[in-house]
């Protein structure tokens, strides 16, 4: 198989969040608190299997919490948070997660191509297979980070770290892939090439990207979701449309092609709630 094996055999082409398509991921009804101070109140959304889609909200909304949700780093005090319709913890293996930065030891001699290994180990221990050497190859074709697998990490700039650390989550051959603020610091070029790279796996993978950015999304975007205080609740998620945006940014923005999210219309959420999917 030419390309990751399951991050891209397992959407449809086309338009992810068309009905019919399976839900790849929900939170249904998820209070979270930290201690006494309420985060989500009540949270719902859902995502399609193969759909691109888009979390928004400003610092401090519930993005983080989301994320420590899917990612099963916390459990919701109560409601359900489900993957492929198994619980978040169980189901984890299934996210491919890229972060908005990584601790690293510059004086450390790992290489791009040692990195995106890295996302082949399973648990503590683990050799690499000749298998896992094909797998991150194809891996960083799809970042379009090949050129770079034999430069040491250290000496990359910080668009081209990020689309490693995309190589590296593809590696892991995962069935969604989230991406946290991907574009923060990022020059043009380097925005331009990750955004190329999405697009090659739009309708193929399942993307979440989770950003403050609430006015604008990439035109690749099938689904736009916003996070924050709705009617006294915190952490209330409305889902919006989103139109082809002629001014208001720069043209580089999000490669070249955006959409304005328009906050003042909503739409259901209840499009496919008695379709859950598991695999």
């Amino acid at each position: 198989m030419k390309a990751v094996a399951r991050v891209l055999s397992n959407g449809a082409e086309g338009h992810g969040g068309a009905e019919g398509h399976g839900v790849a991921l929900r939170f249904d009804e998820v209070h979270f608190s930290y201690g006494s101070i309420p985060v989500l109140d009540g949270a719902s959304f859902h995502i399609h299997e193969g759909e691109f889609a888009a979390l928004l909200g400003p610092n401090g909304s519930g993005k983080t919490t989301i994320l420590r949700l899917l990612l099963g780093i916390a459990r919701p005090d109560s409601g359900r948070v489900s993957i492929f319709g198994q619980p978040a913890l169980e189901a984890r293996r299934e996210l491919g997660y890229v972060p908005q930065a990584v601790v690293f030891d510059p004086a450390f001699p790992v290489s791009v191509a040692e990195v995106v290994r890295m996302g082949r180990l399973r648990g503590s221990f683990g050799r690499y297979r000749r298998e896992d050497g094909e797998v991150a190859a194809r891996a960083m074709e799809e970042a379009g980070v090949a050129d770079l697998a034999s430069r040491p990490y250290s000496a990359l700039s910080g668009g081209q770290r990020r689309r490693v650390l995309v190589a590296r989550a593809l590696a892991a051959e995962p069935r969604i892939l989230v991406l946290d603020e991907p574009t923060s610091n990022m020059d043009a070029e380097s925005e331009a090439q990750l955004y190329r790279s999405l697009g090659a796996l739009k309708g193929r993978a399942t993307i979440l990207i989770v950003t403050h950015d609430t006015g604008f999304v990439s035109a690749l975007t099938d689904s736009v979701l916003c996070i924050g205080e709705r009617g006294g609740r915190m952490g209330a998620v409305v889902r919006h449309p989103a139109a082809p945006a002629e001014k208001g940014l720069p043209a580089t923005s999000f490669g070249g092609a955006a959409l304005r999210v328009l906050h003042d219309a909503e739409l259901p959420e209840d499009c496919c709630f008695d379709k859950e999917v598991s695999r």
